[in-house]
């Protein structure tokens, strides 16, 4: 608003985008005469995504220790690798792949302070209990591209999908909440609009452009009013005759108090976008394809790090299995965990790596006999977004048609993670489907087979699902340089906390910057 209380443009787009998304507010540039035309991007301007083939120039010669072998060991192993350098991974669990984690039949998962469970799926069914999807512009895409790891649309957007709150008396169709909502703010500015209390700021060509996208926006009458329309779907849809389309939406004042806003926008940020992608046959297909490229003869698992020493002319790295000495280190490990290793780089990096905070994150796959989500309320793939503590129910977008499959029954975080991790596995699985029932009736009970839940600080060798920093600043700075020999790698390490695009990106960071030292270190 100006000093005099008009609506500026400025404003009035910054509302439209609040309500509706970029895309919203793209379009109503486009109607006001302000967003760039078509003709004045040319192709030459479009700029490519980097190659998928990233390799450092010249060859090395040193020995590396690479501490942990999650996406960001296993990715720093790799491309040193290519370059010449002889690593050895290390890392504590069982299996490779760290947060990259998809359970099996078979597959046993451990819990510090609890049982571990065994996964008892049909064959065939798998459940990503850690990274789920991958963004089109994520350098994760240009790996899976360089290793042969096939991918398929992971669907993080379907109308079809529900949502609901606290506020709301019923949960509703991700189509229907969107109409609304966007009719109803449609109609209010369109009526603020006529009514000439834009006109300060806003000549008549602007109006009326404004009005033109604000009525198909919205999908208002004639006089400017949201009153529903078959965008809110239908209880029975077209066929041989032209359906039954749902009955008039709740008041203005309904659909504001529902508090939507989260859950109708949770795909408009940049990583949430759609299309998104993930591997065929779970996320974990990205683990073995770089275990494969590494070379399983050099990753050693069961070796848990137990101290680390900056050496005049390397390092020493004690572990559960003996000792190992090399010419350089790069650690990987979760900064909370490496703060723990005793070892000699300083009180400041030990300050450092205590500073960022784990955050809880946790996971429940129900597996069911029956596909009732796509046979009872056609629904293929995408997420239902809740304010309840189980936040959001992802349906398997693979599979489809199958006799049975896996939905995901919650993806909580912090507080609400944290309240199911200090449940039993079968506290966490009954209270997700009491949840979970209040949107899908007493068909989320029904054909359960098995279920599988992970709470990610409980994990051992993990302790949590990612790390919130206070600051980009100190010490986060601090560890992207090395300490003596030894680097830190992780997407800690990034303004991608918790995606393995971002250990990905920081593994390629802290090569270059290694395999620099070593080719430019006298003979």
């Amino acid at each position: 608003m100006s000093e005099q209380g008009t609506l500026t443009r400025r404003a009035l787009l910054v509302g439209v985008g609040a309500a509706g998304g970029a895309g919203a507010m793209y379009a109503a540039m486009g109607a006001l005469g302000l967003a760039p035309g078509a003709h004045e991007t040319r192709p030459e301007d479009y700029v490519p995504p980097r190659a998928s083939d990233f390799s450092l120039s010249g060859r090395g010669a040193a020995k590396v220790v690479v501490l942990g072998a999650g996406v960001a060991g296993l990715t720093c192993a790799y491309e040193l690798g290519k370059a010449g350098y002889d690593c050895t991974v290390l890392e504590a669990a069982d299996r490779a792949g760290g947060r990259n984690l998809t359970l099996r039949r078979g597959d046993r998962l451990p819990e510090n302070g609890g049982p571990a469970q065994t996964a008892d799926f049909q064959e065939g069914t798998y459940f990503n209990a850690g990274p789920g999807r991958i963004a089109p512009w994520m350098v994760a895409m240009d790996y899976c591209r360089e290793l042969g790891v096939p991918i398929e649309t992971f669907v993080n957007n379907n109308a079809s999908a529900y949502v609901y709150t606290h506020g709301m008396k019923a949960p509703v169709r991700a189509r229907t909440a969107r109409a609304d909502m966007y009719g109803y703010v449609a109609e209010l500015l369109a009526k603020a609009s006529h009514a000439g209390a834009l006109n300060r700021r806003l000549t008549r060509d602007d109006r009326e452009r404004l009005g033109e996208f604000l009525r198909r926006f919205g999908d208002l009458g004639p006089d400017l009013s949201y009153r529903g329309s078959t965008r809110r779907g239908f209880t029975a849809y077209p066929g041989t005759d032209d359906g039954v389309p749902l009955g008039a939406p709740g008041s203005l004042a309904e659909v504001f108090a529902a508090g939507m806003g989260r859950a109708i926008t949770m795909d408009f940020g940049y990583d949430q976008a759609t299309p998104m992608f993930q591997p065929v046959g779970g996320m974990d297909a990205i683990v073995k394809a770089l275990t494969r490229a590494v070379g399983q003869d050099r990753i050693r698992t069961g070796a848990r790090v137990t101290g680390l020493k900056n050496l005049p002319d390397g390092v020493e790295v004690t572990h559960t299995g003996g000792t190992l000495r090399a010419d350089y280190c790069v650690t990987t490990l979760p900064p909370h965990l490496m703060a723990r290793v005793p070892h000699n780089l300083g009180a400041q990096v030990t300050a450092a790596l205590r500073t960022p905070v784990p955050v809880a994150a946790g996971k429940i796959g129900l597996e069911y006999g029956r596909r009732w989500w796509e046979i009872d309320e056609r629904i293929y793939g995408g997420v239902t977004e809740t304010d309840l503590d189980i936040t959001h129910i992802w349906y398997p977008s693979h599979g489809y048609h199958s006799a049975g499959g896996l939905v995901v029954g919650y993806y909580n975080t912090e507080e609400n993670a944290e309240l199911y991790g200090r449940l039993s596995h079968a506290e966490r699985r009954a209270r997700a489907l009491t949840q979970g029932k209040k949107i899908h009736g007493e068909r989320y009970r029904a054909d359960l087979r098995s279920s599988v839940s992970i709470a990610w600080h409980r994990q051992p060798h993990i302790e949590g699902g990612w790390v919130r920093w206070p600051s980009y600043e100190g010490a986060f700075t601090l560890l992207r340089c090395p300490a003596g020999r030894v680097y830190f790698a992780g997407d800690w390490l990034t303004h991608l906390v918790a995606w393995q695009a971002g250990a990905m990106e920081s593994a390629r960071r802290t090569v270059t910057d290694l395999h620099t030292r070593v080719v430019r270190a006298p003979a």
